[in-house]
């Protein structure tokens, strides 16, 4: 759990305009760590309803009978970038991470950039 919540820090602090962020298990719709300002945005909630949203991709997915795997999805909405990248490591199979930024202050590319290294760097 220390580092779970060790590298949700390190996502908060290296992510230019991270606003939250959370590890969240998809198949029960749980975060089982969360980083943020919950003023801003309850991540429960955002990571339960954005459970769906990793689901229909990935059912979407199997019909069409696509290779591969996601990389992230990005969803953009008018003052925030929301982030969702599936977990690859074989300990984290189910998981992914939430990432919200404020639009304003991201700088999208390196985001994803970092997002990446950190996913690559979480042991679950």
């Amino acid at each position: 759990m220390a580092q779970m919540e060790s590298a949700l820090s390190d996502a908060m602090s290296s992510i230019e305009g991270a606003v939250g962020v959370a590890l969240v298990d998809y198949t029960s719709g749980m975060a089982l760590a969360a980083l943020g300002d919950n003023q801003v945005l309850d991540l429960n909630v955002a990571a339960a309803g954005n459970t769906d949203v990793v689901r229909a991709k990935m059912r979407t997915m199997e019909m069409l009978e696509l290779q591969g795997s996601i990389e992230d999805i990005l969803i953009t909405l008018t003052a925030q970038y929301h982030i969702i990248r599936p977990v690859t490591g074989k300990s984290g199979q189910g998981l992914f991470l939430y990432l919200v930024l404020d639009r304003k202050r991201a700088n999208l590319a390196l985001a994803r950039h970092r997002l990446a290294k950190v996913e690559g760097e979480l042991e679950v």
